[in-house]
């Protein structure tokens, strides 16, 4: 009897593991909180006796998007009315916090929080992911999620490369390189505005950055014209993306040069024009 929340844009891959469970699952819009207060209240409202638990899932940076709840509130707003906040964290891992440990590390929220999911692909560039919680819910997953119980535990070299990407993300040129791509994430944000195609953009802070460009075939002219330019900049197309959503993802990276993004974004305005 128990109900999860999830914002709208989460991952295709929390989807399908909110499938996996028996609880019934209600979409709040994305980064809305009074939405998100008016679902937690009707459920409250059903249920008089509390007996139910309540879960609100959500990402600290979405993949999509790139942008962020603000999850301080979000944190205030689980506690007030007793939900389990769970934070997939993926896209944060390795930018931001302390050692790049993610978001929620950030915001010191770690003791607030249900469960947090981090990978050790994107930023680590391994395989494989973690759950982050409470001894209680170490034990109940072991012994109930089908997914982990009836799969492939990872190989001894995957877990040393985890081991060594945890090692370099912790020690000072892991830290330079976090401190490069953040003034990368700056700089494009700074030459989009000076180029005036940053109203193209969804606002982020984060390494990923979504230009809209409308219509399938209008979003991959425009690929294709910055591929072309030695730019490896991929379209999303509808129905990955809704109708009207087509866009351009841009995945900035620490061994991106200041020149190649100003030169890229050069490319990306002329072809904004012509087309």
């Amino acid at each position: 009897d128990d109900i999860i929340l999830y914002d709208e844009f989460i991952h295709a891959s929390i989807r399908d593991g909110i499938k996996m469970s028996n609880a019934r699952s209600y979409k709040y819009r994305h980064n809305d909180l009074k939405d998100l207060l008016s679902h937690i209240l009707r459920e409250k409202g059903k249920n008089t006796n509390n007996d139910r638990e309540i879960y609100i899932v959500t990402e600290s940076v979405f993949s999509m998007d790139g942008d962020s709840p603000d999850l301080k509130a979000l944190s205030l707003l689980c506690e007030k009315f007793k939900c389990n906040l769970i934070v997939d964290e993926a896209h944060a891992i390795g930018l931001f916090g302390s050692n790049g440990c993610g978001r929620i590390q950030e915001l010191k929220l770690q003791e607030n929080i249900f469960a947090r999911i981090i990978t050790f692909s994107k930023a680590l560039g391994c395989h494989g992911a973690a759950i982050l919680g409470s001894a209680d819910l170490n034990k109940y997953l072991i012994n109930f999620a089908r997914s982990f119980i009836y799969t492939t535990g990872l190989p001894p070299h995957a877990l040393a490369t985890i081991i060594a990407a945890y090692q370099y993300m912790t020690n000072p040129e892991g830290l330079r390189e976090r401190e490069l791509l953040h003034e990368n994430i700056a700089m494009f944000n700074q030459e989009k505005e000076r180029l005036g195609i940053s109203s193209f953009f969804i606002p982020s802070s984060s390494a990923i950055h979504s230009c809209i460009i409308k219509g399938n075939n209008k979003v991959k002219q425009i690929a294709q014209i910055i591929q072309k330019n030695s730019f490896d900049v991929r379209p999303i197309l509808s129905p990955s993306v809704p109708k009207g959503e087509e866009r351009l993802r841009f995945c900035l990276h620490s061994f991106n040069s200041k020149e190649d993004i100003c030169i890229m974004l050069q490319h990306l305005e002329l072809a904004i024009k012509e087309i």
